[in-house]
């Protein structure tokens, strides 16, 4: 089609599928992270999993999905606005459920980085899902930077998230256990 204007969406395309095959490979790297916490000495409980690591898969889930959306073969930007929309409703949503997650669970008591990193930037992650879902037919060029840059926003909360587990893990593993009886010396 001669004079067509190209879609908005075509100039993102290798962002998206760097961010969204980030996204994906981080997702096989947070199950070893879970290997490494089933292996650990002290067993994580099924909230502080729901509270701290799903969360993380979901959130890298949530990029390869929005990477996806963006790299579809769409023919105007109200469906993908719509998709957006979608995403950054369920986000926020899960987010709350997440938040209410952390505060019931009582084995660990999340500190003010916790709460940062596991609760306000995702959400402020999902709302800007949300936000470029309303504004993406009028200002297509500059809200396609917001969605960018929310992705990269959830992939970094994923990775520093993941990050944490395992340090906390490690830290954990390498003080001695009181029930641990130190060997004889023969």
């Amino acid at each position: 089609m001669e004079g067509a204007t190209p879609s908005p969406l075509a100039a993102w395309e290798t962002f998206f599928f760097l961010v969204g095959s980030s996204g994906a490979a981080l997702t096989g790297l947070q199950f070893v992270v879970i290997a490494l916490i089933a292996e650990s000495r002290r067993r994580a409980t099924t909230r502080e999993i729901e509270a701290f690591a799903t969360p993380t898969i979901i959130h890298f889930c949530a990029v390869l999905l929005i990477s996806a959306i963006l790299s579809a073969p769409w023919q105007g930007l109200s469906r993908v606005a719509l998709a957006l929309g979608v995403c950054g409703v369920g986000g926020v949503i899960y987010g709350i459920i997440v938040l209410g997650r952390a505060r019931r669970q009582t084995t660990y008591r999340p500190v003010f980085e916790d709460w940062l990193w596991h609760t306000v930037l995702p959400l402020i992650a999902y709302m800007f899902f949300l936000v470029a879902s309303l504004t993406l037919t009028r200002y297509p060029r500059q809200v396609l930077f917001i969605v960018g840059g929310a992705a990269l926003l959830l992939l970094f909360v994923g990775i520093h998230n993941a990050w944490d587990s395992v340090t906390y893990i490690t830290v954990d593993l390498a003080q001695p256990s009181p029930k641990r009886k130190k060997p004889k010396s023969p």
